[in-house]
């Protein structure tokens, strides 16, 4: 299988404020067609650790690459394949979409027309391109964002907060754009977000940081892995005759229940539930939401 392309590496960052320490050894890399999703409870470093990444802040110690550029002292190449949202998308709301990108298209070299509509197409904006910014809801102006930030062909994309305010609709479309980056462009894609939820469907990566310090990095269907249950979970299309066999069953909803028990076990109570007539449709282990294991690795703080 070939090995992914590192787009973006951070190794053992320090930030200090004064005498303090903001950022203590913070290292993670994500790579093209990764997205990484940064959390951490309120204060614990997320949206300075992005500052380092972009320039916007200098590094105490340590070191930023970017397509195999320092930050530092190769800036400007560096960062002329990242775009970037933090906080919110900085649009001229008296302006058209379309007005905005061309004034955004100017800052770079080389952008044609035609790249502008693959854009909008992109972010799903063609009928509504010509309208004025102020006339655009929450979740058509992120996506506007979106293409201001991917108009000059990054292959890094930092989203601070995406899916902010947003309604579930908003929320849907933006999860299927960046997925969409993700897979077809071969983005590297690093969202800063509280919505655990959302990230819960939308990344393949997980980093949390407590306190400055990053305290996991992984996959994460790892990160979610249940520690110490023997819980499996089937779906099944008769769960009060299950429960007759079985009567720990623990019913839950859309035909599925769960029962305690070891992995060696399963092909013995898939015999008997075949052999009393009931369907079996799926089993699995129990996972955690990321929402519950991010409680657990972190102590339950609140998230930003």
């Amino acid at each position: 299988m070939e090995k992914k392309k590192t787009v973006l590496k951070c190794e053992n960052l320090d930030k200090n404020f004064g005498k303090k320490q903001i950022l203590s050894d913070v290292s993670f890399e994500v790579q093209e067609g990764d997205i990484l999703g940064f959390i951490g409870p309120n204060g614990a470093g997320k949206t300075t650790t992005i500052k380092l990444v972009l320039g916007l802040q200098s590094i105490s110690k340590g070191k930023v690459t970017i397509n195999g550029y320092d930050i530092k002292s190769q800036f400007t190449k560096a960062i002329e394949r990242v775009g970037a949202i933090v906080e919110n998308p900085d649009l001229y709301m008296y302006l058209s979409g379309l007005e905005n990108l061309k004034l955004i298209s100017n800052l770079y070299s080389g952008i044609s027309n035609d790249r502008i509509d693959e854009v909008v197409k992109l972010v799903k904006l063609e009928n509504r391109i010509k309208d004025k910014v102020s006339k655009y809801s929450l979740g058509m102006r992120q996506r506007l964002g979106i293409a201001q930030a991917i108009l000059h062909s990054p292959n890094l994309l930092i989203l601070d907060e995406p899916t902010n305010g947003l309604d579930p609709e908003g929320i849907k479309e933006m999860r299927e754009l960046l997925v969409e980056l993700a897979q077809k462009e071969k983005m590297a894609i690093l969202i800063s977000s509280h919505n655990l939820a959302e990230l819960d469907n939308l990344c393949n990566k997980v980093c949390i940081i407590k306190n400055g310090k990053i305290i996991e990095t992984s996959n994460i269907s790892d990160i979610k892995k249940q520690e110490n249950t023997q819980f499996k979970i089937f779906e099944v299309n008769d769960i009060e005759k299950m429960k007759q066999l079985y009567p720990k069953t623990i019913k839950m909803k859309n035909n599925q229940c769960k029962l305690d028990i070891a992995k060696d076990e399963i092909p013995e109570v898939i015999k008997k539930l075949v052999e009393n007539q009931i369907k079996i449709y799926e089993v699995k282990e129990e996972e955690k939401s990321l929402e519950q294991a991010f409680f657990e690795k972190t102590g339950g703080n609140v998230i930003e």
